[in-house]
């Protein structure tokens, strides 16, 4: 959430945010009629109470018994007009907050400016496609053939977008989230097992609530909605606290399956397991002081590089323009690891750096020191990586002639074989 009195005071600042990020601004104008509205109503209250406390001090020293009635009988039309006043701003406030709370962040100055994702700038690229002798076959033929990948019962038992992994395909899906979680934590993150249901305010304060409210899976009978990233916990683990500088930074990983209705695009996204309604991903978070938090995105980024090189993964590093970056989010990079059998890159990761937007909404601060005032923190986030597109990455990219797959080093000890035949 924006600080209002950047809005109040920069309102040009926001307008062109606003409008780098592809975003109308009526919703600007109409925060900045009701917020003069809202202080108006303030101080014709003030003074009102100013009146009634002025004359109530008068009232207590007449004498005359019919002037004293005539005084009260004002004053009480006063606290009506307050009482008035009172309601008016009540709803003054719930339709600032409600416009408010759906401004996006405000893009670092760093960031792109872009009309679509087709602006996204190419940074680097690291690595080498593997070369084959063979045509590579997509992830949806090489699991099915090798009996570790199962469309039609995950149909049967869930709907479309549903799959079934058997075997040594759940031991790999397993695999790649327990070595995940040991090579961050070996990073200096802390392993947090979390709710995979949380409350409304939870959301809100992550930034996914009201904005994404249709993309959500809620029960409807309790305050409860699964967790669409692991992102969202992670961040009110400290809501509502103040912290102390010698806590900062704080470095959280953790694993969660992921809910989200997703809006399903024809063609290639809807093939294999590359888009679904529920898919795991391991996360990454930090809370930092304001002027650590440049130094601390780049340290996620790396350290959601390490994945993709621990994995033998060709892969890429985009910085995302200001109509593609999240709704959170003042700057973020994304990794895109090489899908030989897809034939496309695809993002296993978004690395954030979100500022102090999220930490507004939940209310996390920390003080420099004793009697210092209390500040924001700022926040970042990361994957680290998504599945199952990683999963998808490392089942073509380790293919074999004969169908088989090549199991990376690295996760042999816990998949329990070199290749899966």
């Amino acid at each position: 959430m924006l600080d209002i009195n950047m809005v109040r005071n920069q309102p040009e600042v926001v307008r062109q945010a606003l409008v780098n990020r592809s975003e109308p601004t009526d919703s600007l104008d109409a925060i900045l009629a009701f917020d003069v509205q809202r202080r108006d109503i303030l101080k014709q209250s003030e003074q009102l109470r100013a009146l009634r406390n002025s004359v109530s001090k008068e009232i207590s020293k007449m004498k005359d018994a019919t002037a004293r009635e005539a005084k009260i009988a004002e004053m009480r039309a006063v606290g009506d007009q307050i009482a008035a006043l009172e309601v008016d701003l009540k709803k003054v406030e719930t339709q600032l907050e409600e416009l408010t709370t759906a401004i996006p962040n405000v893009p670092d100055l760093r960031t792109p400016v872009g009309l679509s994702e087709d602006d996204n700038v190419v940074l680097r690229t690291e690595g080498a496609p593997r070369q084959f002798d063979f045509a590579p076959k997509p992830h949806w033929e090489l699991g099915v053939a090798l009996g570790i990948l199962d469309f039609e019962r995950g149909v049967k038992l869930s709907g479309t977008r549903f799959y079934v992994l058997n075997g040594a395909g759940a031991r790999l899906q397993r695999a790649l989230i327990t070595w995940m979680l040991d090579l961050h934590t070996q990073q200096g993150y802390r392993e947090e097992y979390l709710p995979f249901m949380v409350k409304q305010q939870t959301l809100f304060a992550a930034g996914q609530l009201p904005k994404f409210k249709d993309n959500l899976y809620h029960d409807v009978e309790e305050d409860f909605w699964m967790v669409p990233t692991a992102e969202v916990p992670l961040t009110n683990l400290h809501g509502g606290e103040i912290l102390s500088a010698d806590q900062l930074p704080l470095h959280y990983c953790a694993y969660t399956p992921c809910f989200r209705r997703e809006k399903m695009k024809a063609g290639s996204d809807v093939r294999g397991i590359k888009r679904g309604h529920q898919f795991d991903k391991v996360e990454m978070y930090m809370f930092c002081t304001p002027e650590s938090s440049d130094a601390e995105l780049e340290k996620m980024l790396a350290d959601a590089e390490a994945v993709c090189k621990g994995l033998g993964l060709t892969y890429r590093v985009k910085q995302l323009c200001t109509s593609d970056i999240g709704f959170s989010a003042r700057m973020t990079y994304d990794l895109e690891v090489w899908a030989p059998g897809c034939g496309e890159w695809l993002e296993v990761s978004s690395v954030s750096n979100c500022g102090d937007f999220q930490a507004r909404r939940a209310n996390i601060k920390y003080r420099r020191e004793t009697g210092a005032k209390v500040e924001l923190v700022h926040t970042l986030n990361g994957s680290g990586l998504a599945l199952p597109r990683t999963m998808i990455a490392v089942m073509e990219n380790y293919q074999q002639v004969d169908g088989s797959i090549v199991v990376p080093d690295v996760l042999r000890a816990f998949v329990g074989m070199d290749v899966i035949r």
